[in-house]
């Protein structure tokens, strides 16, 4: 199993900025993705950036230019720093792990990101 820790959520004035992280432990997969999700209330989950073990990233459209993640390879860390941020960007962010191997995702318990105008 993988156990994630995330921490870093809270509550920014819109334009403000925020910096989540993400600590994987246990069985973390060789070859992996890690990323950042989104949930807002009555909305579906969506991926908001992932980035693979070489580095490789992934944004949704209403992020990027605003939103960076990376990752610390020996301190299986994932990092997703959030500038510019908007009302919209309010939800609950959950961090994950994907496993290409076993194509499935692991998640965090979800941090609570909430931005006011």
């Amino acid at each position: 199993q993988v156990q994630l820790v995330e921490s870093g959520g809270g509550l920014v004035q819109a334009g403000g900025s925020l910096r989540l992280s993400c600590a994987a432990s246990g069985s973390i997969p060789s070859i992996n993705a890690m990323g950042w999700y989104r949930q807002a209330p009555g909305k579906q989950r969506e991926l908001v950036a992932d980035i693979t073990n070489g580095g490789s990233t992934t944004y949704a459209d209403s992020v990027k230019g605003r939103f960076t993640i990376s990752r610390d390879n020996a301190k299986n860390t994932v990092y997703l720093q959030m500038n510019s941020l908007k009302p919209e960007d309010t939800a609950v962010y959950y961090c994950s792990v994907f496993d290409y191997a076993k194509l499935r995702n692991y998640w965090g318990q979800g941090t609570q990101v909430t931005v006011s105008s």
